[in-house]
């Protein structure tokens, strides 16, 4: 359960926009829309692979 502290005088924008960040930080929409579609195996594992190959450019352009 996501629980954001309001202060006294603070403003119910500011207090909304915190939630939806913490919210979004969760990954429970990300999920959701991920289950609402099956992906084969040989997708997901291809899938991961190319992000594999991403993050390590990354690190070597980092380095």
């Amino acid at each position: 359960m996501i629980v954001v502290p309001v202060k006294e005088g603070e403003n119910i924008e500011r207090a909304l926009k915190k939630f939806k960040r913490k919210f979004e930080k969760t990954g429970v929409m990300k999920e959701l829309r991920s289950r609402q579609q099956f992906n084969k195996p040989s997708v997901v594992k291809r899938l991961a692979k190319e992000h594999a190959i991403y993050v390590q450019k990354l690190r070597r352009i980092e380095e």
